[in-house]
């Protein structure tokens, strides 16, 4: 009987394993220190693996660096794409917020890449990635006036629910050693969080005339 050699299947775990460690790595990098201050010696010496198994994945910085930032765009967006018209808008609000602590809660780095990102100008976001966000924003958008027009919502502006929800909901991530001083804690418990959450469900719900 032949033997089945399994090599190929080793060989895709060890990729894996080793992509998931370096953009683990990339992440903390970046956040410390910018895109323009990271470096690619840093990003390995933190993933414990030599520079050029990182760029035997990656053929440079800027490559890692997309990776990290459509990372980041599609563990947002994908918390809102299951939004359709005929949903009932208090629950999909609701789920949606909720989901957006809880990412601030797990993924803070991710959050804080991304608003250093656009503080200096969104350079290194791709006509792709920009094309992407807007497209989603819109859809979204678009889902929102509807529920407006049918009465479903209070008349509000869309496109500005949206940003405050990012603004609200990311604050817990961006802002997380303010939060920490002003509260006197080392570290914010999942408490606080799920606070965070009730509050904002609450404020929005109510201004949306979702909840009485």
């Amino acid at each position: 009987m032949a033997v089945v050699k399994r090599m190929p299947q080793k060989t895709g775990r060890i990729r894996t394993e080793r992509v998931r460690l370096i953009l683990k790595a990339a992440e903390q990098e970046f956040a410390q220190h910018g895109y323009r201050g990271a470096t690619v010696q840093r990003i390995a010496d933190l993933a414990n693996l030599p520079k050029p198994n990182v760029l035997y994945y990656f053929s440079n910085k800027q490559e890692i660096y997309d990776k990290v930032l459509n990372n980041i765009l599609n563990l947002w967006d994908d918390k809102l794409n299951e939004f359709l018209p005929e949903d009932d808008p208090a629950q999909s609000l609701e789920r949606y917020i909720r989901s957006k602590v809880e990412v601030s809660r797990k993924y803070p780095i991710a959050s804080r890449i991304f608003a250093s990102e656009i503080i200096h100008g969104g350079e290194q976001l791709s006509p792709t990635m920009k094309a992407s966000t807007q497209q989603w924003v819109q859809n979204k958008v678009d889902i929102f006036q509807h529920w407006i027009d049918e009465g479903k919502m209070t008349q509000t502006d869309p496109l500005h629910l949206i940003f405050m929800i990012w603004g609200s909901t990311q604050h817990y991530a961006d802002y997380e050693k303010q939060i920490c001083f002003v509260m006197k804690k080392k570290k914010l418990p999942a408490s606080v969080y799920e606070k965070a959450a009730d509050t904002i469900c609450d404020v929005v719900l109510r201004g949306c005339g979702l909840k009485a």
